[in-house]
């Protein structure tokens, strides 16, 4: 049997059925379910100041408009950052590998902090493409290389956050079976590599982490421009 390392990247099928919807739905069944009690538990409590220290930090540089994006971009946050870090388990899919998915959540949130700019303040969202003091004569190139990096703003949050998620799988597969392989022939060197294997581990929950936080503060950015 050949090893291919993009295997893991298949999202999985049942009956000829995909299951990435499964996958993306069931980090949601993680989280504590709402009661009628402010408090139920220490995970209740944990999960509540997460979220209010990450909406604050997100809402910060925005004025009380932009104060109704509040559950969206929290909600954002939560479910990027459950996939990102139950991806890390054995035997598990990750969806936010897939750019598909990745560009399903980033193009119609930027399509919306766009809209929402040109329907509040449209000569400021259009003033942004054209810089003030621009000499005449730049002006046509100016507006066109604007435009370009203003339309591509979805396509680099998508391609960031697969890019980055994928990298680390791939480097977390490659040494662990370089580790298995080197096992019977250099025990020394693989005891040396399973430790880099845990260093990587751990600094790809860190990336998992900052990636999903990465992926909404731009879209506040984004907004916040807009309002």
């Amino acid at each position: 049997m050949i090893l291919n390392f993009f295997d893991q990247f298949t999202s999985p099928c049942l009956l000829g059925i995909p299951l990435i919807l499964i996958s993306m739905l069931f980090p949601t069944l993680l989280l504590p379910s709402p009661t009628n009690r402010w408090i139920t538990n220490r995970l209740s409590t944990l999960q509540l100041w997460f979220i209010h220290l990450t909406t604050k930090q997100l809402m910060l540089p925005l004025n009380k408009g932009g104060h109704k994006w509040a559950l969206i971009l929290a909600s954002l946050m939560m479910l990027l950052l459950t996939i990102n870090l139950l991806g890390l388990l054995p035997y598990t899919f990750t969806p936010t590998t897939q750019l598909s998915m990745n560009m399903a959540l980033a193009f119609p949130l930027w399509l919306a902090t766009l809209l929402t700019g040109l329907r509040n303040q449209p000569t400021t969202s259009l003033g942004h493409l054209l810089p003030e003091g621009t000499p005449t004569p730049l002006i046509p190139a100016l507006i066109l290389i604007e435009t370009t990096s203003l339309l591509i703003r979805p396509l680099a949050l998508g391609v960031r956050l697969t890019a980055n998620l994928t990298a680390g799988h791939l480097l977390i597969q490659l040494i662990s079976t370089a580790s298995t392989v080197l096992l019977p022939i250099l025990p020394t060197v693989s005891a040396l590599t399973t430790l880099i294997l845990l260093l990587l581990t751990i600094l790809e929950i860190a990336v998992a982490m900052i990636q999903a936080y990465v992926f909404v503060l731009l879209l506040s950015l984004y907004l916040q421009e807009n309002i």
